[in-house]
């Protein structure tokens, strides 16, 4: 039987000749970078280098301003007096963040474009660096405060060290940033831990700025009354612990019999633990009354921390600073209370070591001290900020006789 005729398929099979197969070869190729001219990778590097002298330069003239507030520049006397110094840090430090996003991205992205490196690190270097600068020496502690001033110039110069740490991260070799060196703050994208640090460091410059002088002021005064209600929990707590009946008798009728007991390990574990000294039962040198005493007029220290940050720090607002403050006596005012108020929770807590330690003598120079700087403390805010007697200046006579009273 014959077989029926095959048909032929129309299916085309395409000859592949050398130069295509060539052709598909390269197009698997992995891309090169593209080659940076040695001009520009120069360019970069003088203008990296320059950006890092002026700006660690900066860095330590603020440096001078946070050891010395009250210290005054040549070049603040004069360019920089006319400037509002927060809202100058603010929108500096703002800039700063976003240059420094740009140079972050720049430098981890392919292709590396040392142009585009060049101009940011350049408006940087000219921009915000120097404005940054310029807004602390702008403060002048006589508007401002020394204890304003001085936190501005800490948070500034943290944020100057941030940028040099930045730009000395530009590579001049041509290349991005090598991955394994990419140990930042954002895995998925890839970035550098020092962009993060520096738009922390932005951020408190801001956070600084936005509450001004009256908000650090309350900051601070808040942060004070924190550490006083601790010391004030901690000596309440240890004043109403009894003493161990157990270790009085072992002390009033120790003899050699004891001897064994001191031989115990354990007991000597336990004495170690137990070691903190408790109001004697006699109470033989009047330790009780002085507690109780110290309890109350720190609850009162804390009632006048709390009552300055009200009714005079909350209308600092309304005075602070101005341009009517050169001639004012309120920054003066503040500076000098803020010594007293600042020491005053150091000072109660080691009056309550010394309660802790019954020593006798410590406790009563503790308190002399501590109750005159409360009392001295309110005495600083009696009047308002016009220089006028109002209602919180009688409570404040309350609370100096309080204070005061034997």
């Amino acid at each position: 039987m014959s077989q029926p005729p095959k048909k032929k398929s129309t299916l085309k099979i395409p000859s592949f000749t050398n130069n295509h197969f060539h052709s598909q070869h390269n197009l698997q190729k992995p891309k090169m970078a593209p080659v940076v001219d040695q001009a520009s990778l120069d360019a970069l590097s003088s203008q990296v280098d320059s950006c890092l002298a002026i700006t660690s330069q900066l860095a330590t003239t603020l440096g001078d301003i946070y050891k010395n507030p009250s210290s005054t520049f040549t070049a603040a006397t004069t360019s920089t007096s006319t400037l509002d110094a927060v809202a100058l840090s603010r929108d500096a430090s703002n800039l700063a963040k976003a240059q420094a996003t740009k140079i972050s991205l720049l430098i981890i992205n392919e292709p590396f474009t040392p142009s585009a490196i060049t101009t940011v690190v350049r408006e940087l270097a000219a921009g915000p660096v120097p404005a940054i600068a310029a807004a602390v020496q702008a403060c002048d502690p006589a508007l401002y405060t020394n204890v304003f001033r001085k936190e501005m110039a800490w948070r500034c110069q943290r944020l100057l060290k941030e940028i040099v740490e930045l730009v000395s991260k530009i590579p001049k070799n041509g290349q991005v940033v090598a991955e394994k060196d990419r140990k930042g703050f954002s895995k998925q994208k890839g970035s550098l831990a020092s962009t993060g640090l520096l738009w922390s460091a932005a951020d408190d410059v801001v956070k600084l700025a936005n509450i001004g002088v009256a908000g650090y002021f309350i900051q601070k005064i808040n942060t004070w009354r924190d550490t006083l209600q601790d010391v004030l929990e901690e000596l309440k707590e240890w004043s109403e612990q009894e003493p161990d009946a157990e270790t009085d008798r072992s002390e009033a009728f120790s003899d050699d019999d004891d001897d064994d007991d001191i031989d115990d390990a354990q007991k000597l574990v336990d004495d170690l633990m137990n070691s903190q000294k408790t109001i004697p039962e006699d109470d033989p040198d009047g330790i009780r009354p002085r507690v109780e005493s110290t309890l109350r007029r720190l609850r009162l220290t804390l009632h006048l921390y709390q009552a300055i940050s009200k009714r005079r720090l909350s209308k600092l607002l309304q005075v602070l600073p101005s341009d009517t403050a050169a001639d004012s006596d309120i920054p003066k005012r503040l500076d000098d209370a803020s010594v007293i108020l600042d020491r005053l929770p150091d000072n109660f807590s080691d009056l309550a070591t010394q309660f802790y330690d019954l020593d006798n003598e410590g406790i009563d120079s503790g308190m002399s001290q501590c109750f005159a700087d409360s009392s001295a403390a309110g005495e600083s805010f009696s009047k308002n900020w016009q220089d006028e007697t109002d209602e919180f200046s009688t409570w404040v006579e309350k609370f100096h006789a309080e204070m005061t009273k034997e």
